[in-house]
């Protein structure tokens, strides 16, 4: 009988030791994750006044582009309603009738910059003159009706300024076009703040953010410092950087997230404040002014953002100070 050992068991066993090992090794750094958040939300706990003044600084700075933002896309909407696609008025000759002028107009219309066009004729253009105050005595004594063909092209709402203006340039060069008043001054203007209000609004929001990253990176930095010795006992107990930095970029998250919540509602609260005298505005306008609040996209994302910024923050303060510790 063959009392030799059979050793090809031990090969099959090897993978099924790795795969528990691997299990262990993944469930402790689960673990460890939960303990760490747990941890550092505690922490912040401990000590109610420092983090609620730190989360509200952070807030306070996150929701200043916020504001901002609003403010720029609410002057975007008050340029409309003030004109800024108000219609663009093209007189024709004397000698153009109103074939010429339906042709005309189905011509334009099919430009890219034109969303409609209005035919009016010169008994329409009569009409309105006799219903203002001092001309109706002076119609009458007009023999034959001399106003022309007037169309009115409609711009875009997603149409250029550089596009419009193109546009007006290409009808004043018709041979059937005697005069084009256009408001291109106002939208070009408007076109140049705007684009100018967006640029300020980034470099606020980013300089804002590298504030709120420099906020975590301090709190986070006097944190270590008191924590030093304790800090230093798990390195020589064989804890890894990241073993020990964990609670503290946790700890970066949870500012980050809680400022970025705070900074949200901020935002909604403002919006809410200005409901009353925007409704009373649009009032004025007859409701060609609508004004708009910051979509629920740009609110949810605000407070994972800070929580990025929280981290980053955290982790390359964290690094530093351990680097030193050690």
């Amino acid at each position: 009988m063959n009392t030799t050992p059979d050793h090809r068991a031990a090969p099959a066993e090897a993978p099924a030791r790795n795969e528990h090992t691997r299990g262990r090794r993944f469930a402790s750094w689960r673990e460890h994750h939960g303990w760490s958040a747990a941890a550092s939300l505690r922490r912040l706990a401990a000590r109610p006044l420092g983090s609620v003044l730190t989360i509200a600084v952070m807030g306070l700075a996150l929701a200043l582009p916020l504001a901002f933002y609003l403010l720029l896309g609410n002057v975007q909407r008050l340029g409309d309603a003030l004109g800024r696609n108000q219609a663009i008025s093209v007189f024709l000759k004397a000698d153009q009738g109103a074939s010429q002028a339906q042709l005309l107009a189905r011509d334009l219309g099919t430009r890219a910059e034109v969303a409609a066009v209005a035919i009016k004729t010169p008994q329409q253009g009569m009409d309105e003159l006799a219903k203002m105050q001092g001309f109706s005595g002076a119609l009458q004594t007009l023999g034959d009706n001399p106003l022309p063909y007037v169309l009115q092209l409609q711009p875009r709402d997603d149409a250029s300024a550089a596009a419009l203006e193109q546009l007006v340039t290409d009808v004043r060069a018709m041979h059937s076009v005697d005069l084009v008043q256009d408001s291109g001054h106002w939208r070009q203007r408007l076109e140049a703040l705007l684009g100018v209000g967006n640029r300020v609004v980034l470099i606020v929001a980013s300089l804002l953010a590298l504030a709120a990253l420099l906020v975590v990176g301090n709190t986070v930095r006097v944190d270590i410092t008191s924590r030093s010795e304790e800090i230093g006992v798990l390195l020589l107990l064989g804890a890894g950087k990241a073993f020990v930095r964990r609670p503290y970029l946790y700890a970066g998250v949870w500012y980050g997230l809680f400022s970025g919540l705070l900074a949200a509602a901020l935002a909604v609260a403002i919006e809410l404040a200005l409901a009353q005298p925007v409704a009373r505005l649009s009032a004025a306008y007859e409701g060609r002014l609508h004004v708009g609040g910051l979509p629920t996209w740009l609110l949810l994302a605000v407070p994972l953002a800070a929580a990025v910024l929280g981290w980053l923050g955290a982790r390359l303060v964290s690094a530093w100070q351990l680097r030193k510790v050690a």
